[in-house]
């Protein structure tokens, strides 16, 4: 039976193919995500290991403290002094740094925001900083001078004795390069930038004079990092913690392995979908080939052949099937990793030099992944082959459904449909957080129990093409008499695209509706002209403030601090506003008090807080500022916030004098309703031309936010090309089996005088139908699920209405037919070809 399983496939190797490649698509694209992600995974943490190489023990802020109200300088200079002074130190570096954005020749950002940071060069005894070496010109050593590591000068062309334009928190700076240094920081590795200052700037710009964002301690020979921390946890204040340098290492590759711990699964989760759609190519094949060779199968148990070993012998084939395609899916799935390392560098990010590594796992997640999904699929056509009951050997007929079987089948899907739609119904009406499990669980019963019921959902949906097929005369005819005539494998291959358009649908509505919700709610709550902050969502320097306010066409502005604030023994971030001015650029809904007289005490809070402390108009609370100083405020107003603005709102009058910097979040700027080109460039003038500053009008936010969606769904889609890519050669190999199983009968067409067009065009009409097909319940069912998503993203969102996208699902129904007129070049060109005599006495 082995021999005879080989010799099956090895005689029927075309009919195979398509089922090998959609096996191998999906294993592609498991090995390929795996490949990809182990390898840049690998190439980070090894690169990271290298950046933390100096670092024996490093003295660092307390995460646990650090921002809390009250709490004193994490490390001063007197820290420093402290550790210097430590047995077994052999060394210690007071590190500064924070972000820098260095503007290229063209006045464009470097590294897009991608980890552009700045530092300081600490001069130790020998005058050299050991973590950045130079390899051109001198370190800086003092304001108006910097250094910029090799490959930022590499990319940007800039070398020592040139001027460079770059900015910290919002005002231009001019700088002088000095030097070229070299460095194993992971942030440049992966595309980002390193800009050092001398000490006392960069304190001036990142901390304050002689603070430190973090002491890097080198031990004696003969000290170890363990010995080395107790001592200097000994010595540590309690807003510090001091931790090893492999600890730092460890931790940041734990960070870098569960960031690409999502990305894996991400992928994973596409290549799942693409591998399922490959479920009913395969189950629809095997059922296929099991009727073709009834007599063949019915003559081996005949001869003494066992049920068993007839099951067996197919299962053997899905065996064989499922091991080229695990095989040559690793090997494209190799390429697939290094493609995508290098479309990385062509979407401008830096990727850490390294080896592609291909893992003993995921060899073996390739070949179980083909062969399993492979034999999984074909087993229950092998059960139906074993039930081949010898005598029909005798006779050519191929066993049909009986009417008992469809019943049964179709009363199953009717159950699993009203299940899944209870489930999705029952999560409309939870938060979105809670909903994902049961609108996940309703959601695959739902698609399950519709590829079940979809024989039956065949005839009326195809007959409803009927006056249009009709046009085409008798081919249109016949093309819907053969969609309809194996309506189980009319399902099969209509359920492989009804899946891939279901989800695509469902992320097209959603997306589209979150994407107007949040422009509403970004828009609406502001009646602002402009928007102003960095480009990368830092805080602001009071400097972009004053110049703004200072300029005449400006007639309103407040900016929005945040501070962190203890309440009633919570914790709590308050917003810092102009409350002179904030009524006149927002337009929040107050349910009782305003703005009015937002000075001195007074304070306005969302209703949701409001109701979390029992707050209403009138009512005072202590507060304890981010200094440790405190006082108390009244309410003076509750509003209705949103996921833009909400929390605790008061003067800056009254914050100021409690925030060691005055850096604001945002800046909202109103010029007397003149929002134009014009006012935007003269303000982006006013302030320097900085690329790193964002000057955005109602339309700029509006388009930010539309392109951050376009990028994602344009992803998305990318994604499940694969699984549509899946669809179309199930609708291949189902139309050229088909064709194979009907020789007889279009020889028969052929003789009594239907022409090789006409067959050519029943074939592809054949096609469109059954492509439309999926199509249709693909959309519909997309709908439904956008719909119900949009139900439990509405009790969380305020301003989210369901937008269905016409235009996109009229596309998507297109594409839904030029699938099937693309999918039936070949089978349609096969048909047309055949000799009309010999597909006659074909049995």
């Amino acid at each position: 039976m082995f021999r005879t399983a080989v010799r099956n496939v090895l005689a029927h190797k075309a009919r195979l193919l398509m089922t090998v490649l959609a096996v191998l698509l999906g294993v592609a694209f498991v090995s390929g995500t795996l490949v990809f992600t182990s390898t840049i995974s690998a190439a980070f943490q090894k690169s990271s290991e290298q950046g933390f190489s100096h670092i024996d023990v490093a003295i660092r802020p307390d995460s646990s403290e650090s921002g809390t109200p009250g709490s004193a300088p994490a490390l001063s200079g007197e820290v420093l002094e402290r550790a210097e002074e430590l047995p077994g130190v052999a060394s210690a570096t007071g590190s500064v740094s924070g972000f820098a954005a260095l503007v290229d020749k063209d006045g464009k950002l470097v590294g897009q925001g991608w980890s552009t940071s700045g530092a300081n060069y600490y001069a130790g005894g020998d005058g050299t900083d050991d973590r950045y070496p130079m390899r051109e010109g001198r370190a800086p050593e003092r304001a108006g001078e910097i250094a910029l590591d090799a490959r930022t000068a590499e990319r940007t062309g800039y070398a020592v004795g040139d001027t460079v334009r770059m900015s910290v928190d919002g005002p231009v700076r001019e700088e002088k390069v000095t030097g070229v240094f070299t460095t194993d920081d992971g942030g440049v590795a992966a595309g980002g930038t390193l800009v050092l200052f001398d000490t006392a700037t960069a304190q001036e710009l990142f901390t304050a004079p002689g603070e430190y964002t973090e002491i890097i301690l080198a031990s004696d020979d003969g000290t170890s990092q363990a010995e080395l921390l107790r001592a200097a946890e000994d010595a540590l204040p309690e807003t510090a913690e001091a931790v090893t340098g492999q600890t730092l290492a460890d931790d940041q590759a734990a960070a870098i392995e569960s960031e690409m711990s999502g990305l894996r699964t991400g992928m994973l989760v596409f290549a799942g979908i693409a591998l399922f759609v490959g479920v009913f190519i395969i189950a629809n094949t095997f059922t296929m080939l099991v009727a073709q060779r009834t007599q063949e199968l019915a003559l081996l148990r005949a001869v003494g052949a066992s049920r068993r070993q007839v099951t067996r012998s197919v299962l053997i084939e899905a065996f064989v099937v499922g091991t080229i395609a695990g095989v040559t899916g690793l090997l494209a799935g190799i390429g697939i990793g290094a493609g995508l390392r290098s479309l990385m560098g062509g979407f401008g990010a830096t990727v850490p030099d390294g080896p592609l590594l291909v893992t003993g796992q995921t060899v073996l997640a390739s070949m179980l992944v083909g062969v399993v999904v492979t034999v999984l699929a074909a087993w229950l056509p092998a059960r139906r082959a074993a039930k081949i009951p010898p005598v029909a050997a005798m006779s050519s007929l191929h066993a049909t459904a009986t009417t008992r079987s469809l019943v049964v089948r179709n009363s199953i899907g009717s159950v699993l449909v009203a299940a899944g739609a209870a489930l999705v119904f029952t999560g409309t009406g939870m938060k979105a957080e809670e909903a994902a499990t049961p609108m996940g669980a309703g959601g695959a019963l739902l698609i399950v129990g519709v590829f079940v019921l979809t024989p039956l959902l065949s005839r009326p949906l195809i007959a409803a093409a009927a006056p249009v097929l009709r046009a085409f005369g008798v081919s249109g005819k016949l093309a819907r008499q053969n969609a309809v005539r194996n309506p189980r494998r009319t399902a099969a291959t209509a359920a492989a695209l009804m899946i891939g358009l279901t989800l695509i649908t469902g992320m097209t509505v959603i997306a589209g509706s979150v994407q107007k919700a949040i422009e509403q709610m970004a828009t609406g709550s502001l009646k602002a002209d402009y928007t102003v902050s960095m480009a990368n969502f830092l805080p602001l320097s009071p400097e972009i403030e004053r110049t703004l306010a200072a300029d005449e066409r400006v007639t309103a502005i407040s900016p929005l601090r945040n501070s962190p604030a203890e309440i009633e023994g919570g914790r709590e971030y308050l917003t810092g506003v102009n409350g002179e001015h904030i009524g006149d650029l927002t337009a929040l809904d107050f349910s009782a008090g305003s703005f009015e007289g937002l000075s001195g005490d007074r304070a306005v809070v969302d209703e949701r807080t409001a109701e979390s402390y029992g707050w209403e108009v009138g009512s005072a609370f202590a507060v304890t500022y981010e200094d440790g100083g405190r006082g108390e405020l009244t309410v003076s107003g509750v509003y209705e916030g949103n996921e833009m603005i909400q929390g605790i709102m008061l003067d800056t009058g009254t914050l100021d004098p409690h925030l060691q910097r005055q850096h604001a979040m945002q800046l909202l700027v109103g010029t007397g309703g003149d929002a134009s080109e014009a006012m935007k460039s003269a303000l982006e003038a006013e302030l320097g031309n900085n690329p790193a500053i964002l000057v955005q009008d109602e339309q700029d936010v509006a388009e930010s936010i539309a392109q951050m969606f376009t990028l994602m769904l344009n992803m998305l889609y990318g994604l499940l090309a694969m699984a549509v890519l899946v669809a179309v050669l199930g609708v291949v190999n189902t139309l050229a089996m088909s064709v194979f199983e009907r020789s007889q009968e279009i020889g028969m067409l052929r003789a009594i005088g239907l022409d090789r067009r006409a067959v050519k065009q029943m074939v592809r009409l054949e096609s469109v139908v059954i492509s439309l097909f999926g199509g249709v319940m693909g959309v519909g069912l997309g709908l439904f699920f956008g719909w119900a998503a949009g139900e439990a993203i509405g009790s969380s969102l305020s301003t989210y209405e369901l937008v269905l996208p016409w235009g996109r699902m009229g596309v998507f129904l297109l594409l839904a037919a030029v699938v099937g007129v693309l999918a039936a070049m070949w089978p349609a060109r096969r048909a047309a070809r055949l000799n009309m005599l010999a597909a006659i006495k074909t049995e």
